[in-house]
């Protein structure tokens, strides 16, 4: 009993915590700007004392519209910053620019209450800043010879690739390759040894119709059909592909460049074809949904994985 007591006491080491005085301490919420209780609001925070509100809502304003979602993340001020009507209105026109400024101001002060935030979330809309991938595979037997009676399967894999633009064009793409492969060709000028087809589309609601003109010397037209749809509201990163057909186009029949495609085939049945020897064909393998991703996931993203680690793609 008497060693015990003669033991010292052991001087443990304490992490200096400088965020924990800041428990139990309410500060007091910033006004957004154009607010009565503006006024005598004292902001604790450095950096929002001294950038004026001007020079956050420009800042704001050369932002994604995905950027600002992250933004509101940060903190209360922002939050509030970021639901300025401008930076929403700039946002749902360049989205819908091919509706024009007039028909998206008549729609939003009619089905989303004047709410530009509100139309970006629930009006759908098309993705610019990525492509929209399908990857689609299928088991394909071997070669049969004389002393072979069993071949082996063999597991193939392509891909379609869509990008759209915000002026009504999009760049379409049939492919083996993977999608870090074939991204440089939707980001720069597509090499004449490996084409980019490039043609129009209309979006109506979650319908989005486009078509191509194939060139040569009996050219054909591919018509697409897709059903746009998100996982969340205000993601719109499925495309279902409802229809994809191939027809014939006549001698009658002229199209100048991809601009007059869409006004060619837009009274068009589903098996019209205006050339005999070429009668139309609709596809219906190959179908997979479109996934959309973003330029800065192309590298990383699982579509890029061979059929050995991923067989088959669900994309949900």
């Amino acid at each position: 009993m008497e060693g015990i007591t003669h033991v010292k006491p052991i001087q443990y080491l304490q992490t200096w915590r400088p965020w924990m005085s800041l428990y139990g301490t309410r500060i007091r919420p910033v006004a957004p700007v154009g607010s009565l209780s503006r006024g005598g609001v004292h902001d604790p925070s450095l950096l929002h004392r001294t950038l004026p509100d001007e020079l956050l809502h420009e800042v704001f304003s050369r932002a994604a519209p995905y950027a600002l979602g992250s933004g509101a993340c940060v903190c209360r001020k922002w939050r509030l910053a970021i639901r300025h009507p401008a930076l929403w209105r700039g946002a749902c026109l360049k989205a819908w620019q091919i509706f024009g400024v007039q028909e998206n101001e008549r729609i939003v002060k009619k089905s989303y209450g004047g709410s530009w935030r509100r139309m970006w979330i629930e009006r759908p809309r098309l993705r610019f800043d990525g492509i929209y991938v399908s990857r689609n595979t299928y088991i394909r037997a071997g070669i049969t010879e004389y002393k072979i009676t069993n071949p082996e399967r063999l597991m193939c894999c392509y891909y379609r690739y869509i990008r759209f633009y915000s002026y009504g064009k999009f760049l379409y793409k049939t492919t083996p390759m993977t999608l870090k492969e074939v991204a440089r060709y939707f980001q720069g000028r597509p090499s004449k040894a490996d084409p980019v087809f490039g043609g129009r589309y209309t979006i109506a609601g979650n319908q989005v119709d486009a078509a191509i003109l194939y060139p040569g010397e009996k050219p054909t037209v591919l018509r697409i059909r897709l059903r746009l749809r998100g996982k969340y509201p205000g993601v719109n990163n499925l495309l279902d592909l409802e229809s994809l057909i191939t027809s014939g186009v006549g001698e009658n029949v002229h199209m100048d460049d991809d601009d007059d495609v869409m006004d060619e085939v837009e009274g068009w049945e589903e098996e019209e074809s205006h050339d005999p020897d070429i009668p139309a064909v609709r596809h219906k393998r190959g179908c997979a949904t479109f996934v959309f991703v973003p330029f800065e996931e192309v590298e990383t993203s699982v579509l890029n994985l061979p059929v050995d680690r991923m067989d088959f793609y669900v994309p949900g």
